[in-house]
């Protein structure tokens, strides 16, 4: 399956009484990039994200955010300082009978003075909550998979019909090049005999300049092997695994053979026809730099 390195997947459920959502973004990059936004409370779980989407994305820069909420119980208790309070109570008895003044301190008022009342986190049962984590996560990750896959499908259309198209730019210089050395010979056969003025040619050596200017330019080994790497591109694009740096390399086997036969023919019409196909090359080296 082709996947493109560009997607987006969301996930969100209700567990234990918290509600989750995860949200993967991801862009193209050579290699596996992670980064995250996630709670400071969760931060102990960021090293096991990373590893749950390494093993379903092996390139592309993904992101992840993350937002847990408590929507059926308090995510933090009060505590009272009993202790505290007793003696700031005693302390206020003490002022009063002193000074003969009412004591009017009420409940509300004790629990303002400093560190009566503490708030703390509530205890969290960091596996539970992991596992509800993880769950939502691989459901983001199958929605974000799904979104890469679906390009990834268009891509590979794409793709395939530029082949074809190479395959029959092929095609034409195989038939443009096999009356290359004929037409040659006939043209340097009329030359001399033009300027030898019908005196005697020698046949063996219009042969033997023919056969050097055929082995100068001969094409049969570029396009033999266009053909071969164009096969071995249609079957890469069947394989149900990363593809991204096998193509990108072949891309460029396509190209070196696609110049190499630019540089050895000098026919308008081959010529032609090379302009075209190293186009055509540069529209699939750019979609494929977006396939993982």
């Amino acid at each position: 399956m082709i996947l493109s390195m560009t997607g987006f997947g969301r996930g969100t459920a209700v567990c234990n009484g918290r509600e989750i959502a995860v949200e993967l973004r991801s862009v193209n990059s050579r290699y596996f990039e992670y980064s995250s936004r996630i709670p400071r409370s969760c931060s102990y779980m960021d090293s096991r994200l990373k590893k749950q989407l390494n093993e379903r994305v092996s390139r592309g820069k993904v992101e992840l955010s993350m937002t847990v909420q408590n929507v059926e119980a308090a995510d933090a208790v009060v505590t009272v300082n009993m202790e505290l309070a007793r003696s700031y109570q005693q302390a206020l008895r003490s002022i009063s009978e002193e000074l003969r003044i009412k004591n009017d301190i009420t409940t509300s008022g004790l629990a303002r003075f400093p560190d009566v009342l503490a708030t703390r986190h509530a205890d969290v049962d960091e596996e539970q909550l992991w596992a509800d984590v993880s769950a939502v996560t691989a459901q983001a990750l199958d929605n974000f998979i799904a979104m890469r896959a679906a390009e990834g499908a268009k891509m590979k259309a794409d793709v395939e019909s530029r082949l074809s198209f190479l395959e029959e730019c092929v095609g034409k210089v195989e038939t443009l090049s096999a009356g290359r050395v004929e037409a040659y010979t006939s043209r340097l056969y009329e030359k001399l005999k033009t300027i030898l003025e019908d005196r005697n040619i020698d046949d063996a050596r219009i042969l033997t300049e023919a056969a050097i200017f055929g082995d100068k330019t001969a094409v049969d080994e570029e396009t033999v092997r266009l053909r071969s790497h164009i096969a071995q591109y249609r079957s890469i694009l069947e394989l149900d695994e990363p593809v991204g740096r096998k193509l990108d390399f072949l891309t460029q086997e396509l190209n070196r053979e696609t110049n190499t036969i630019g540089s050895k023919c000098q026919d308008l019409d081959i010529t032609r026809i090379v302009v075209d196909m190293k186009a055509e090359i540069e529209k699939i080296r750019e979609q494929i730099q977006n396939l993982e």
